[in-house]
């Protein structure tokens, strides 16, 4: 199984201050594995790290046996990473159809678009049903589900998922963690990264807890629910 990433002594910054320092985590294939934080912890600068978008000042970032640190972004998402970004970020004057479209823009058969397609709307019944519908009038949650459909139309060995439960009704917050739980279940490896500890723990198989910008704890969901640095920040 594919979809293996590898974080190895990672550094990265802004001008001179670093804002990770010798970061080191494992994204198991076929796993959900979650990336705990608070905001401005060093998630965001992680991510943007594994994209391409922020170079790494030292370290490795290793994606299925290949070092993918400071590739251009366009190569990370053809080696087979696709970003649900935070707040989504649909293309809101684009049809439900339009959006799907434009996440396989690096596939050249029509065929395997329409497959794909035709997956994801098997997947999220909703948008099947408003797929002539323009984004920007959906609700959040809808809108939600388009922006992973959209990850998902790319046919991703990994999904690197930032904040799903972001602005979200605490029902739709559900749904989507559902929705996570059940693209894992066909063999996707997610890499989760949230704030929502409680909801995110319940899907997670192994997690990781970053503070400013190092890792400061690591385990299964119940090991890291039973730290105490973890229950003070989290749990109250």
């Amino acid at each position: 199984m594919s979809g293996g990433l590898r974080i190895e002594g990672l550094t990265a910054a802004y001008d001179k201050a670093n804002v990770l320092e010798d970061v080191s985590l494992a994204v198991e294939p076929g796993r959900i594995t979650c990336l705990l934080g608070s905001n401005g912890s060093g998630k965001t600068t992680l991510i943007r790290s594994i994209l391409g978008l922020t170079p790494p000042r030292a370290g490795r970032i290793v994606f299925d046996g290949v070092d993918i640190a400071g590739l251009a972004t366009h190569k990370v998402v053809a080696a087979g990473i696709a970003c649900i970004p935070e707040g989504r970020k649909v293309f809101a004057k684009f049809t439900v159809e339009e959006n799907l479209r434009l996440g396989a823009y690096q596939e050249t058969s029509d065929s395997v678009t329409h497959e794909r397609m035709s997956e994801i709307f098997g997947i999220f019944p909703r948008l099947a049903e408003r797929r002539e519908q323009l984004a920007g009038t959906m609700s959040g949650g809808e809108q939600a589900m388009l922006s992973i459909g959209r990850g998902l139309m790319r046919a991703p060995k990994l999904l690197l998922i930032d904040e799903p439960s972001l602005g979200l009704s605490p029902l739709f917050v559900q749904e989507n963690f559902r929705i996570i739980r059940q693209i894992n279940d066909r063999g996707i490896t997610v890499f989760l990264v949230e704030q929502n500890v409680r909801q995110t723990l319940t899907i997670s198989h192994y997690g990781y807890v970053l503070s400013k910008g190092r890792v400061i704890a690591r385990g299964t969901p119940a090991e890291l629910a039973d730290r105490e640095e973890v229950r003070e920040a989290y749990f109250g």
